[in-house]
């Protein structure tokens, strides 16, 4: 039987979750989805759709949806779900999970991956992260929870855009891009989102499709002439401590924060906790080596490491290999040939809370096959 495709929409308070998931409740869509919420508080769905006082409801909804209310764990719900389904009790396609604006995702989505019986069952399609515009500046720089979230994102829609300046929309775009390039992000208005940019994404599938907006890393690692960025990095075979990779500028320039010579001369300087960088080579790794380095750091960073993904170019192999991770749960697979013309290139993109980024360009430096 095929896995249930699950998607986990996460958020700050307010963020707008329930709007856009009462709209995927209420849409005429023809799907049959089970809603798990997971929010107590003032704007949770049960206030106006669902009366309950019992420990767990599940209500099947006009279109089709089933909306389940829990008040224990996530794994409890999943398996009750399951069961109910095999027993010809209840209906459904696939699952949206609602967490609590203050969750950490992490432990969610490690459910899926730590339980055999609900790996054997779900399938996780990806983490979809509301921003409240209006809000979202000093929500990031206040609560790690939200900087996590942005984090963890395959997917980041904007809520109250019509409240700020396009000035203000640009600055929180860049900062959220610095934090997690992979996610591709778009304003939305009072929930009203096409479905096809919220379901079946297959943000934790391997595939050789690795989502960084390459305008972006065009503005932080091209656009500094007195940079050596000759492949869009510094080399890595020499010395690239004079290159501040996550802010896009070169750091022996201490006085200015993002000054005449750099490409956004109006976006504040924000030194967030939650981080992403981008590493690549030409070289192609050492298999042992590699596996060796990425498993210790994965043993000492992992609760900090939270979503990593990279196309690699491995020695031994004409096949590219896919790998992604969250916190220490780690995955490879081969992916397709590399093509006759195409550049064979190692991409890997690194999202986490203060990460090391110079011990892990060194690992994966010297984790390299030896030049000639």
């Amino acid at each position: 039987m095929a896995l249930i495709p699950t998607t986990i929409l996460t958020g700050f308070l307010g963020a707008g979750k329930t709007t856009l998931l009462k709209r995927v409740l209420s849409e005429a869509h023809g799907m049959k989805i089970a809603v798990i919420e997971n929010e107590f508080g003032e704007e949770n769905i049960d206030t106006d759709i669902l009366k309950t006082e019992s420990k767990e409801q599940i209500l099947q909804m006009s279109n089709g949806c089933i909306c389940c209310t829990i008040r224990e764990d996530l794994r409890q719900a999943l398996q009750l779900l399951a069961a109910k389904r095999r027993k010809g009790l209840v209906e459904f396609d696939r699952v949206v999970i609602e967490t609590t604006g203050l969750a950490d995702p992490g432990p969610v989505v490690q459910t899926f991956f730590m339980d055999d019986e609900i790996a054997e069952t779900y399938l996780v399609d990806s983490i979809i992260t509301l921003v409240d515009a209006k809000h979202a500046q000093q929500q990031l720089d206040d609560r790690q929870e939200a900087r996590r979230q942005v984090g963890f994102a395959d997917q980041i829609f904007l809520s109250k855009t019509d409240l700020i300046s396009e000035e203000e929309k640009e600055a929180l775009i860049h900062r959220l891009k610095h934090m997690n390039p992979r996610a591709p992000i778009e304003a939305v208005h009072f929930g009203q989102v096409d479905l096809k940019k919220v379901l079946d994404l297959r943000g934790f599938n391997l595939n050789a499709k690795l989502e960084v907006d390459p305008d972006f890393l065009e503005d932080d690692e091209h656009d500094h002439s007195h940079c050596d960025h000759e492949h869009g990095h510094c080399e890595h075979e020499h010395d690239h401590s004079h290159c501040d990779h996550e802010h896009g500028h070169c750091a022996h320039d201490h006085d200015h924060k993002h000054g005449a010579h750099c490409k956004h001369p109006h976006h504040h300087h924000h030194d967030d906790d939650v981080k992403s960088f981008v590493y690549r080579a030409t070289r192609p790794f050492d298999p042992a080596k590699l596996e060796d380095f990425l498993g210790a750091i994965v043993n000492i960073y992992g609760p900090r490491m939270l979503r990593y993904k990279g196309v690699l170019h491995m020695q031994g192999t004409s096949r590219k290999v896919i790998f992604q991770g969250v916190h220490q749960l780690m995955g490879s697979d081969l992916g397709p040939e590399w093509g006759a013309d195409e550049p064979r290139e190692s991409r890997m993109v690194f999202i986490g809370i203060d990460l090391p980024q110079d011990i892990l360009r060194q690992g994966l430096d010297q984790s390299l096959v030896a030049s000639a």
